[in-house]
């Protein structure tokens, strides 16, 4: 016995139709949140946790930041999928 959900108010809106996220999609988002919580804890307790996991400025560290920016400025590509609620 299956039960399938319907997620549409009275207006016939149904959130979230036609934005079907790829692999890309999470893979930034994934990126981006990691980055979010980086910054609240240099922040918060001038902890760097990409520095600390990768050293000081390394390589490796830089390439973490580079992806992560990256990541921000593809998920604002997110504000023009998302459908718009028409009156």
């Amino acid at each position: 016995m299956s039960t399938t959900t319907s997620y549409s108010d009275n207006s016939g809106h149904t959130p979230h139709a036609g934005f079907t996220p790829n692999v890309l999609d999470y893979i930034a988002l994934v990126l981006t949140i990691v980055g979010g919580i980086n910054w609240g804890l240099v922040g918060a307790f001038d902890f760097d946790l990409v520095a600390r996991i990768f050293g000081d400025m390394t390589t490796a560290t830089r390439a973490v930041y580079i992806l992560v920016g990256l990541a921000a400025l593809y998920c604002l590509t997110f504000l023009g999928r998302f459908p718009r609620k028409t009156s």
